[in-house]
């Protein structure tokens, strides 16, 4: 078979392949298998929690932290991981320079100047017990009590660990780092 042969099959066989992938691909959005992670506001999710008592999960956040856009575009749409945070936590993205003013219980967070750029909102101080960096995540229980607080980018195979430890309760009866070594996700 000489070379004009061979790239022709090539090129055909691309050509009926490319189609088959891309409508397959078409076809899983469509019928609603891509998951995506459901973002709540902070207040949103406390009032669901009280109705509907769920852990949250917090996403803290800033517009100008690389590390958050990078984990926003790869963990978190991660399948697993998208489903697993939908099945088990209320998910909130909490701007931690917001600029509006939070009521909680009849306690008052705001931002101190909000007129200012990289100004800390005092929810986001709160969360973070004052270490603030970003990302960071907030882990509350179904009673809205802090369970822990990560700070950093996270790939998504380390990620689904921890957000399995909490989710599935294995915190209450088993150290981190015995959880973690025998931990079987199914993020490759």
């Amino acid at each position: 078979m000489n070379k004009r042969n061979l790239i022709l099959i090539l090129i055909f066989s691309f050509a009926f392949y490319l189609p088959g992938v891309v409508n397959a691909q078409e076809k899983q959005k469509s019928s609603g298998k891509v998951a995506a992670i459901k973002w709540y506001s902070f207040e949103d999710a406390y009032k669901l929690n009280k109705k509907k008592p769920k852990k949250i999960f917090i996403d803290v956040y800033t517009d100008w932290c690389g590390w958050c856009k990078k984990m926003d575009a790869e963990t978190f749409a991660n399948q697993v991981i998208a489903k697993y945070m939908n099945d088990h936590f209320y998910c909130v993205k909490f701007n931690a320079e917001r600029k509006d003013t939070i009521v909680l219980d009849g306690q008052v967070f705001v931002n101190p100047n909000p007129n200012s750029s990289r100004s800390t909102h005092k929810l986001a101080v709160d969360l973070l017990k004052g270490k603030l960096s970003y990302p960071s995540y907030v882990i509350l229980s179904e009673k809205s009590q802090k369970l822990d607080v990560i700070s950093g980018y996270q790939q998504a195979r380390e990620f689904e660990g921890i957000i399995a430890f909490y989710g599935d309760d294995a915190y209450l009866k088993t150290p981190w780092e015995e959880f973690r070594a025998n931990f079987k996700g199914e993020v490759k």
